[in-house]
């Protein structure tokens, strides 16, 4: 096993979002949007970061298994092992037909929450378009399988987004299971953003399935003329990061803005998320997407980034090797290659740290079942460890 130690500095640090008026002089600010300014003491002293394994291909999504062994997604279309810290050297075989374009590959990966007894992996990734199904290129599928040896087994599709769509970002394709053991899928809006606010199609939501990816009879549209009964909220863009609160059970989310308006969500029942009606940034062109960053009926988020950070993963911190941390929610930064630890209180953001700069190009964050944090960093093609010096 590779080791690398990187030094941590301790450097002023600003909490919060950093508001540039400059930036986006357009664009009117809600005085009611949650925006932290306290400064969060530095947390990362007595920590060190290593690097565990390297060899990767575009490391997207982290799933451990009972024994300690991890799974990792390659966007480029591969499923790796890594047991007993070593990167098994063959990917694991059995994966569907995969578009490796731009945004697109093999995604995210989950294990059931009774994986110990059913085997279930639910893995997402951007799926070719089949013959009858509307349009052309790919879209969000998600499947479940199970592993044995090195192949994957009983293959499923338990969702595929539609329609098919021929652009190559904004796949989302994060998963999460609630306490109850509901499954969840965001899915982004491939680009078409007008599409988020229309319940006729999967772009820009989030759906909630059985485990089978049967529907719930208490989605908010089933029944719904014209409203697809999968979709549980919507108006979203391109959401990256997707974790249950393990203290109240709430799902959060992140996702991406365009120039500016990253932002992170709590998810209710049925609830519009805005975009692109309402949205902290602009467009890449400077372009005004919207004059708007409130409307009735739309929901605010927790808060937002500005200049946008490029959000990609995130976790809540339960381990007790962290005790400054605890409760804790860690986001990573594909832009700035840091991860903000941001402090939660009554479901708001009251402040935050930038912490391990320089990491890298965070796609993932996980904290493993030996309580240290697991980081998948794309552009280093490895996973690193965050733990303890002692």
């Amino acid at each position: 096993m590779k080791k690398q130690i990187f030094s941590i500095g301790v450097l002023p640090l600003l909490a919060g979002l950093l508001i540039s008026t400059d930036a986006i002089s357009n664009v009117h600010i809600n005085k009611d949007t949650p925006v932290s300014k306290k400064v969060a003491k530095s947390s990362t002293e007595g920590l060190k970061v290593e690097t565990v394994v390297t060899g990767l291909n575009v490391p997207w999504g982290i799933a451990f298994l009972p024994n300690g062994d991890m799974l990792v997604t390659e966007r480029t279309g591969q499923l790796r092992l890594i047991h007993e810290g070593k990167l098994v050297a063959e990917p694991i075989q059995g994966l569907p037909p995969i578009v490796s374009k731009g945004q697109g590959g093999l995604l995210d990966i989950k294990l059931h929450p009774n994986y110990a007894k059913n085997g279930w992996i639910y893995f997402t990734y951007s799926s070719p378009a089949a013959e009858g199904e509307t349009g052309k290129g790919s879209n969000t599928a998600l499947m479940r399988a199970k592993l044995v040896g090195n192949s994957l087994t009983e293959q499923k599709v338990v969702f595929k987004a539609t329609p098919n769509v021929t652009t190559n970002h904004h796949y989302g394709g994060r998963i999460a299971f609630d306490r109850a053991g509901f499954l969840y899928l965001t899915v982004g809006e491939r680009g078409q953003q007008d599409e988020a606010q229309k319940l006729t199609t999967f772009q820009g939501k989030v759906v909630r399935l059985h485990d089978d990816g049967t529907v719930p009879t208490d989605n908010p549209f089933v029944g719904k003329d014209g409203a697809r009964p999968e979709i549980y909220s919507y108006g979203h863009r391109n959401p990256q990061g997707f974790v249950i609160n393990p203290t109240t059970g709430d799902l959060w989310e992140h996702e991406h803005g365009p120039q500016g308006g990253d932002e992170v969500n709590i998810l209710k029942k049925g609830a519009n998320y805005g975009w692109p009606a309402i949205t902290f940034g602009i467009g890449y062109d400077n372009s005004v997407i919207s004059p708007d960053t409130a409307r009735a009926g739309m929901e605010q988020p927790v808060t937002y980034y500005r200049p946008s950070i490029a959000p990609c993963g995130m976790t809540f911190v339960t381990s007790k090797k962290f005790p400054d941390w605890k409760g804790n929610l860690l986001i990573g930064s594909l832009k700035f290659n840091y991860i903000k630890r941001c402090v939660i209180k009554n479901n708001k953001v009251v402040s935050q740290e930038t912490i391990f700069e320089n990491i890298g190009r965070v796609r993932d964050i996980k904290e493993g079942p030996d309580g240290n944090i697991y980081v998948a960093v794309e552009s280093t093609g490895s996973i690193v460890k965050i733990s303890p010096e002692k």
